[in-house]
């Protein structure tokens, strides 16, 4: 306990140090000032009665984790940080088949800033989308989002073009002051801009969901659920840790009157390579066939349409929707898995510095060794996810506890930038002969 503390006055007395942390706790006020402020022309009542539908599912509580509870009170900063992930998430996967932004992203700094700048335009495009659709469907009551509860609930009475063009210019608005903060934390603060935001939302909404869990389930069940978010904890650092490393050689070349080479290393193939990518990207499509539903015709065969997706999809206690979750999140564990790890590529760059696997010859061979691991490795690792993400649908479902804030997928957050924060930490130290946190 002494050395800890000895260890935290160690980050304030390096003067740079302290000038990013006081800088980044100063950006996170301004983002949770931001996410308290409601856009004008909303009903401060509907908004009251929003929050508290949204603490008992459907697909809203878990955009509301993502923006801090900012969404259901329709804040400045509503959409939170949302729509830059998606963006990103895109991105990543038009890399895949478009050749201009493969060649971005080989070209260095120069690509990378080329490939920021479009991600930044999807976000606004994106947010100008979700605002308009977020608009309509919380002024006829929250459609699916809200899971089959049904409610009359109207945020926007002065439903007129002008009132909405305000509404959604103010949360696109909000959307891009939210990237320009996320970016001034990772210029200037300690570390990834989006991910510390990411971190501010989940744990803001920790104290409240705590209070409310206790209060809907007794002090009994509130305590079997502390013990298990503390085992859940435990395990999610073990696995976020976990990783197969695959050994590298190199063999030793002789140039001029210099021997390079012989020496060995190793590839790190993270069990959980895709982090919690899987589930937001599961979650969103899971979302858009509900945003979809609120448009369609409501009578005849439409009429069936709307009513199985909010039954089904929209509950987050139902086989189908646990099912069709769970598949997922299976299916772009893999997927994301395959982008970040490309075998092929791998593989390329290793024969071409003169390395090998050994064991395994260069070239193919060492492509389809890599492969075969990289599918071996992501099973456990997209099972844990699902496992994760699926534990607040089957408290719900059997425990009927309809608010469950230490849910896997907010602990899995908190933990992952935690761990990257403090590992920047630990450099800025270790740089200065300090004695980090991280053994």
């Amino acid at each position: 306990m002494r050395s800890t503390l000895t260890n935290l006055a160690n980050m304030f007395r390096v003067p740079d140090l302290r000038k990013k942390i006081f800088f980044t706790l100063a950006v996170i006020t301004v983002y949770r000032l931001g996410a308290n402020i409601p856009c004008p022309g909303i009903d401060f009542a509907a908004v009251q009665s929003l929050a508290s539908a949204a603490s008992k599912g459907g697909v809203v509580s878990f955009l509301n984790l993502f923006s801090g509870g900012a969404l259901t009170k329709f804040a400045v900063f509503g959409l939170g940080i949302m729509p830059y992930i998606t963006s990103s998430i895109i991105i990543q996967l038009l890399m895949v088949v478009i050749p201009k932004f493969e060649q971005w992203r080989e070209e260095g700094a120069v690509g990378q800033k080329k490939l920021t700048q479009v991600t930044r335009y999807l976000t606004i495009a994106l947010a100008v989308m979700q605002s308009t659709g977020l608009a309509y469907v919380f002024h006829n009551g929250g459609g699916g989002l809200l899971g089959t509860q049904s409610l009359n609930i109207d945020l926007i009475p002065d439903f007129t073009v002008p009132r909405v063009l305000l509404i959604v210019l103010t949360m696109v608005a909000g959307t891009v002051v939210v990237m320009w903060l996320g970016e001034l934390i990772t210029q200037r603060g300690v570390g990834q801009g989006m991910s510390v935001l990411i971190f501010t939302n989940v744990v803001s909404t920790m104290p409240s969901g705590g209070a409310s869990v206790k209060a809907e389930a007794g002090v009994f069940k509130f305590a079997i659920i502390i013990a298990l978010s503390l085992s859940l904890l435990v395990a999610i650092v073990f696995i976020e840790q976990g990783q197969r490393r695959i050994p590298v050689t190199f063999a030793k070349r002789v140039v001029g009157r210099r021997m390079y080479g012989g020496q060995s290393t190793y590839i790190p193939m993270k069990v959980n390579t895709g982090g919690v990518v899987p589930i937001i990207f599961a979650s969103s499509v899971l979302y858009f066939p509900i945003l979809i539903s609120n448009v369609l015709p409501s009578h005849g065969f439409w009429k069936s349409v709307q009513t199985w997706i909010s039954l089904h999809l929209a509950e987050p206690s139902n086989l189908w929707y646990i099912t069709f979750y769970g598949l997922l999140i299976l299916g772009f564990a893999y997927f994301y898995a395959a982008i970040t790890f490309d075998p092929h590529h791998q593989a390329d760059v290793i024969r071409k510095q003169g390395g090998y696997i050994p064991g395994i010859r260069p070239g193919p061979p060492t492509e389809r060794h890599l492969q075969s691991i990289l599918t071996r490795i992501t099973l456990p690792g997209a099972l844990w996810l699902a496992m994760i993400a699926l534990l607040p649908s089957v408290m719900l479902a059997f425990w009927n506890i309809e608010n469950y804030p230490f849910a896997g997928t907010t602990l899995l957050i908190a933990v992952g930038v935690a761990l990257e924060t403090m590992k920047q930490v630990d450099s800025q130290l270790m740089l200065r002969n300090y004695e980090g946190f991280l053994k």
